[in-house]
């Protein structure tokens, strides 16, 4: 693990990547790193994450810049900018159920190459995609989901890159953090090695490949 300043943490990201970005509804997502990705003018990325937030707002900023392709949510957040380019065309939006977007990532981080879902059975969420039967039930196939970034907020981080989160602001990052070639954090707090209990650590430092450092 490295630490690093954040305009050359956002600098390493091209053109065109796919971004896992944690949070939901703006709560445990990585303002900095968000802001710096929107002054850079890093476009036509891919951002996988649990919404799309609000005008102002976390990956809400994003969709305002007009940076992003495409994105796979749960949801659209409270966002008209995001409805309005979508109906418009100009932002392909893959709405996942937020259990099955969860464990599509979790797959992605344990090396899995998707999961079975009984979620969307008999819907449209069906279409076109692989049914398998197990003990007389129907299940999705669902594949897992990786990035080339994960952009993750932790309240602390050791010097060693142990992170631990905040309540609800932990949501989906520990995820994220597993299920990406490239690990960036942001967190609110940098202490020394020890401060953090071992049984008190959740993403583990090995994983982390970038912190940002501190000013």
């Amino acid at each position: 693990m490295r630490t690093i300043k954040l305009e050359d943490a956002v600098a390493m990201i091209p053109i065109g990547a796919t971004l896992m970005v944690g949070g939901f509804m703006g709560v445990g997502t990585p303002e900095p790193l968000v802001d710096e990705l929107v002054r850079q003018q890093k476009g036509d990325l891919t951002v996988i994450a649990n919404d799309t937030a609000a005008p102002g707002i976390g990956i809400g900023k994003l969709i305002t810049a007009r940076l992003l392709r495409r994105v796979i949510v749960s949801h659209i957040g409270l966002n008209p900018d995001t409805q309005q380019q979508m109906l418009a065309g100009e932002l392909q939006v893959d709405l996942v159920p937020q259990g099955t977007l969860a464990e599509r990532i979790r797959a992605g981080g344990f090396g899995l190459g998707g999961i079975l879902t009984a979620t969307g059975i008999g819907t449209i969420a069906e279409e076109g995609k692989q049914k398998i039967a197990v003990d007389g039930r129907d299940y999705l196939l669902e594949p897992a989901l990786r990035a080339h970034f994960a952009l993750v907020h932790a309240f602390i981080a050791d010097y060693l890159g142990n992170l631990q989160y905040a309540l609800t602001a932990r949501n989906f990052n520990p995820l994220m953090a597993m299920a990406a070639d490239t690990v960036i954090v942001q967190a609110e707090n940098i202490v020394p090695v020890g401060v953090v209990a071992p049984d008190h650590v959740v993403t583990p430092a090995p994983v982390v490949d970038y912190l940002i450092a501190k000013g």
